[in-house]
């Protein structure tokens, strides 16, 4: 992929820059406001289309890893770091992803999730350090998220886990910037100023989440978590989950209720493994397929 060549010292991220348009907009009318606003954040959604083939380029890079066994990484700082984290973190109840193979790195530590850390963002020592620490490797996948993509920390942990020999994809909404160079797979989704000038919560915030929930999604459904459109990995965690479990699969294997609470009790809350057991697997039969085809239920019920 052709890497983009960081700013000059001293020019603001495009992200950082000023529109005159709304220069009077604290003297709109509300629903003027609102207008502006709503037009702002369907345009962040619009500009996600021109990177559509840099992520597809980047899933094909992070699959094989991913199915060696590799781990996901998330980093990043201030908002952008918040809006990784829960990208990361919604994947373990969702698609079953082993918490161990989930790396969540937040300039600050925990601390920055509800407010801000003087300095954080700079320190790019602790970006390397917590890399470190965490040894990343050949196998693992190191997103970088940073509006500006110019973020230290961000920038800075993505250099140290690219000569670890990771896979390094770096989401940036500003051309030309350092973090797009560093990351070997550099995402440009190119959202513009803000509508209250470098407030990157917004234009910027909505395009991230909505690029890392795709980029997300895309490698769950590549690596088997989901089946005919379900989430047959998903955590039963709750009531209202036990419920949905119920009617996953009841709609996967035309069964009725009571089949369907006799199968999941029978495969441990196992949704994958409820369906093999309604399809007349015994339980230690369905779990020994789904080791050997690597948890892929189309897999192994297209060769049973």
């Amino acid at each position: 992929m052709t890497q983009q060549v960081p700013s000059s010292a001293g020019v603001p991220a495009k992200t950082e820059t000023y529109d005159s348009r709304y220069e009077a907009l604290d003297l709109w009318p509300t629903g003027t406001l609102l207008d502006a606003l709503l037009e702002s954040q369907l345009g962040a959604v619009a500009s996600v289309k021109a990177a559509l083939p840099g992520m597809e380029e980047a899933i094909t890079a992070a699959l094989p890893r991913l199915q060696r066994g590799g781990r996901l990484f998330y980093v990043g700082a201030g908002t952008s770091g918040r809006i990784g984290l829960q990208d990361g973190v919604e994947l373990i109840p969702t698609y079953g992803w082993p918490e161990e193979r989930l790396v969540l790195l937040l300039a600050g530590g925990d601390a920055a999730l509800f407010q801000p850390v003087e300095g954080a963002e700079d320190d790019e020592e602790a970006a390397r350090t917590a890399i470190t620490t965490h040894k990343a490797g050949p196998d693992d996948v190191v997103i970088g998220v940073a509006a500006s993509g110019g973020t230290p920390y961000t920038c800075a942990a993505l250099t140290c886990a690219r000569a670890a020999g990771s896979l390094t994809i770096g989401l940036s909404c500003s051309p030309n910037t350092r973090l797009l160079q560093d990351a070997e797979l550099g995402l440009l989704i190119e959202t513009g100023p803000e509508v209250v000038a470098g407030s990157t919560r917004m234009k910027a915030g909505t395009a991230q989440k909505v690029a890392l929930n795709m980029l997300s999604t895309a490698l769950m459904v590549r690596l088997g978590h989901t089946w005919r459109g379900q989430m047959v990995d998903m955590k039963i965690v709750n009531a209202k989950l036990v419920r949905r479990a119920h009617r996953m699969v009841q709609q996967l294997t035309d069964c009725t209720e009571a089949e369907a609470k006799d199968a999941l009790e029978k495969a441990e809350g196992s949704i994958k493994l409820a369906v093999l057991v309604c399809f007349g697997f015994a339980p230690a039969e369905g779990r020994a397929l789904l080791k050997q085809h690597a948890g892929n239920l189309r897999t192994v019920l297209k060769n049973r």
